[in-house]
């Protein structure tokens, strides 16, 4: 394939990009906003259930770990 074929492929792929791009349909702000809230509450949470966790095993591991010598 010539590079002038390349081109012109790739000038035809960047239109076809350009026409599906302006068949998206966008969120709006208050939908961004609204999604973004939610990962931010549902991180928060899974951080704060991590953390606990760790908490929790981390002294049982260590007694174990003392018990059996390591």
């Amino acid at each position: 394939m010539s590079l002038t074929d390349r081109w012109k492929q790739f000038r035809e792929f960047l239109t076809d990009v350009k026409k599906e791009t302006g068949k998206v349909t966008w969120p709006g702000k208050d939908e961004v906003v609204g999604t973004t809230v939610v990962v931010l509450v549902y991180t928060v949470i899974v951080g704060v259930f991590l953390f606990a966790v760790d908490t929790l095993v981390t002294p049982v591991i260590n007694k174990l770990f003392a018990a059996f010598g390591a």
